[in-house]
């Protein structure tokens, strides 16, 4: 798809930006763009096309994608005039959360809420590359070097922090259950 795109072909940048739009969106609103996400993804697709040039062949373009968009955030959350509140940044989480449908039971639907909003208040306990890692690999769904690649990290960093992370989060989520056999260093 890349080389279509380097080769001139405008569909086949449009194509990336369709197939890559919903998980650049979520990261940017996971990673605290609220309601400037959008800005952010279309800025980021901007940038992404700008730097093609530099894209290595065979790498996969959403971590490369979304290291741009978590910069990208990065830089709104810096330069915004006003500091966004947690109800804020819980609010965008949840919008950028897939709909409950409506034929669920209300009671699983309320708690399915409450879980996001205690998720995103203990996330915003953490250090922000713990956040970091369990974004992309947890509420991304990206896989470990996906996520390194995203992060600019080695895949052992990447390991570390996020065992790091999640046991931080044990610690801040009674029901939460960490996965066994991690460094619990910090």
């Amino acid at each position: 798809m890349i080389a279509r795109v380097r080769a001139g072909e405008p569909e086949a940048y449009a194509q990336l930006v369709r197939a890559h739009t919903g998980i650049a969106l979520r990261a940017a609103a996971a990673l605290g763009a609220g309601a400037d996400a959008e800005d952010v993804v279309q800025q980021a697709f901007v940038k992404a096309y700008c730097s093609l040039g530099r894209f290595k062949d065979g790498a996969a373009f959403k971590p490369w994608l979304l290291s741009i968009v978590a910069n990208e955030t990065r830089n709104t959350v810096r330069t915004a005039a006003r500091q966004r509140t947690l109800a804020g940044r819980e609010a965008a989480f949840v919008e950028a959360q897939p709909l409950i449908p409506e034929s669920a039971d209300p009671a699983v639907a309320a708690l399915e809420i409450e879980r996001r909003a205690a998720l995103q208040a203990a996330l915003e306990k953490l250090s922000e590359e713990h956040r970091l890692v369990v974004t992309y690999r947890y509420l991304l769904e990206m896989d470990e070097s996906e996520t390194a690649q995203a992060l600019g990290w080695p895949r052992g960093t990447v390991k570390s922090r996020l065992n790091r992370a999640l046991r931080k989060l044990g610690r801040l989520l009674p029901d939460f259950q960490p996965r066994e056999g991690g460094d619990e260093r910090e």
